[in-house]
């Protein structure tokens, strides 16, 4: 349930946009007390489960994406199939661990991207990510 940290995650939704429901309070509370992670939706469920929140897969999903537009998290998609969730929202990029199907933070500075191709007309770029991904050898 909500713990008294909660007018924190209270505040950071408001600044966001969001109305602090109390569905959405326990969601954000169970993502962003842990510090940076990427989430899956169905784990996010899972930990709702355990921390005896009542809420269904729907509605997590419809939390995710809107904390997603909201700013507070960055989608990341891996080839459409599984999607995870990343509290980090600064622009930074993956490693993805098959196998483990697990999500890791490329340490800053460790990845140049270059030779950028022009944008079109009256386009820029938004943000680039990239995805290495790993298996054991």
């Amino acid at each position: 349930m909500i713990s008294e940290g909660t007018t924190a995650f209270e505040g950071k939704l408001r600044l966001s946009g969001l109305r602090p429901t109390r569905q959405r309070l326990a969601l954000a509370e169970l993502l962003f007390a842990q510090g940076n992670r990427h989430v899956t939706a169905e784990a996010l469920h899972a930990e709702a489960v355990m921390a005896n929140v009542p809420v269904s897969l729907a509605t997590i999903y419809n939390a995710l994406n809107q904390f997603t537009k909201a700013g507070l998290l960055r989608e990341v998609a891996i080839e459409g199939q599984k999607t995870y969730f990343d509290t980090n929202t600064s622009s930074h990029h993956h490693f993805y661990i098959e196998g483990e199907e697990r999500l890791v933070d490329i340490p800053d500075g460790n990845l140049r991207v270059v030779g950028i191709p022009e944008t079109p007309t009256g386009k820029k770029i938004d943000r680039i990510d990239v995805i290495v991904r790993l298996r054991d050898a």
